[in-house]
């Protein structure tokens, strides 16, 4: 088995791909009778470990679909394994639509819930804020129900759990009516965007912007609720998209792997290529853009009232060491929630998300960031790269031992606790150790 971008490889001993929630409750409650360990997988999308086991491997692309759809309370329950492109088009034959989404669509609902998956818009927070119940199988086999209104202390535990409490079989969204978006993107400066933020946050849906290293240079994404007609896809977004954001930047990437001192201007070459694009369609068709180039990435929340001040570190820091990178550093504004081991738990945020070409070095950048990252209380994206350990979270996440104890009831054995998982909560003496 590998993950999306090939930076960690494992074997288990079994893959199970259940079709129905009774397949998937037989299969926990045998692995139970059987001492075995077992882990969850979508479509790989974490640059962390969050899927290995040398046991047993559960797959749920078998579980996909709506349950249940509501269409005058706008709520839908959804088969946990469904991936968010199909859901997108799933609602959308119903009218309804998610508020809000990332830049990539491929994971399942359940794994982008489960690790704080996250758009942009300072009115919105990340995908586990629509979730308003769900239900799923816990360390000792039995279904367990919990909502907004029942159970909500396990709820607000289970909305981002990394998959250690239980496998979630059915998640009900709160939903909007299905909405139109016109996306535009321009060129700006760092400088001119810092000094901006605020009302470009304030007087936007969506805003967020790319950063190309060793140049002042950015490319901003705004998207804003759509009133034209719905543009048809064409030449112009296939060119745009597919070839330049994917195969002609993939040139550039290989280039400058062979010659790392390319870098700097290779950037400056991209730059020119940044021009005004618009166009608008329906939102799912909108949020996520291809990306076939692979690569590492590290990304964490710092809150937002810090954020300018990270920022400026981090560029003096690229700026410095002179890093073998060119990919743009992409910078995403979201709003403060309630849950346990959300990265935006009661604080409005930014999201920096720093990339590495696949097979080129990244240790010496993503440390150096990190460090300015946790200097500001920064909290990683629970999905990629980071060093942090439960002595760092106990600090920066006030519900961190609220979390704890709610996933020792629901899974006293460890049946969830692979490896890794025990690193992270300094569970290695105890369950399943």
């Amino acid at each position: 088995m590998k993950n999306w971008s090939e930076n960690i490889e494992w074997s288990p001993k079994e893959v199970a791909k259940p079709s129905s929630e009774a397949e998937l409750q037989a299969l926990i409650q045998a692995a139970v009778q059987g001492g075995r360990q077992v882990r969850i997988i979508g479509t790989g999308h974490s640059f962390e470990p969050l899927s290995v086991t040398d046991d047993l491997l559960i797959n749920l692309d078998n579980w996909q679909g709506l349950i249940e759809v509501d269409e005058v309370e706008k709520t839908a329950v959804v088969k946990s394994g469904t991936k968010l492109n199909l859901l997108g088009q799933l609602l959308y034959d119903k009218g309804l639509a998610q508020e809000n989404l990332g830049d990539i669509d491929q994971q399942s609902i359940a794994g982008s819930i489960s690790t704080g998956t996250h758009g942009t818009g300072t009115a919105f927070g990340n995908l586990s804020t629509q979730v308003i119940g769900m239900r799923f199988v816990n360390g000792k086999g039995e279904i367990v129900d919990c909502s907004i209104n029942d159970k909500t202390d396990l709820f607000k535990a289970m909305q981002i759990s990394l998959g250690s409490m239980g496998v979630i079989t059915q998640l009900k969204l709160q939903l909007v009516d299905a909405y139109k978006l016109e996306l535009v993107k321009d060129k700006s400066t760092l400088d001119e965007i810092l000094n901006q933020l605020d009302s470009l946050n304030a007087n936007n849906r969506n805003f967020e912007f790319y950063w190309l290293p060793y140049t002042n240079v950015v490319q901003t994404k705004t998207t804003n609720i759509g009133k034209g007609l719905v543009d048809k896809s064409g030449i112009g977004t296939y060119f745009d998209e597919v070839v330049m954001e994917n195969w002609v930047f993939k040139l550039f990437c290989d280039a400058a792997k062979m010659r790392p001192s390319l870098n700097t201007s290779l950037n400056g070459f991209l730059a020119k290529f940044i021009s005004h694009q618009k166009k608008t369609k329906y939102s799912h068709q909108v949020y996520a853009t291809p990306r076939y180039v692979k690569f590492n990435e590290m990304e964490y929340n710092v809150p937002l009232e810090a954020y300018k001040d990270v920022m400026k570190d981090l560029v003096k820091c690229v700026e410095k060491n002179k890093f073998n990178i060119h990919f743009p550093v992409e910078n995403r504004f979201v709003k403060q929630d309630d849950i346990y081991l959300s990265p935006a738990y009661k604080r409005d945020s930014a999201y920096i998300a720093a990339h590495v070409y696949k097979g080129k070095e990244y240790k010496k950048y993503f440390d150096a960031l990190e460090e300015i990252y946790i200097a500001y209380d920064g909290r990683p994206h629970w999905g990629k790269m980071h060093t942090r350990r439960a002595d760092y979270f106990s600090k920066v996440y006030p519900k961190w031992n609220d979390f704890l104890k709610h996933r020792n009831e629901q899974d006293p054995e460890g049946l969830f606790l692979s490896p890794y998982l025990k690193d992270v909560f300094a569970l290695r003496q105890t369950q399943g150790a």
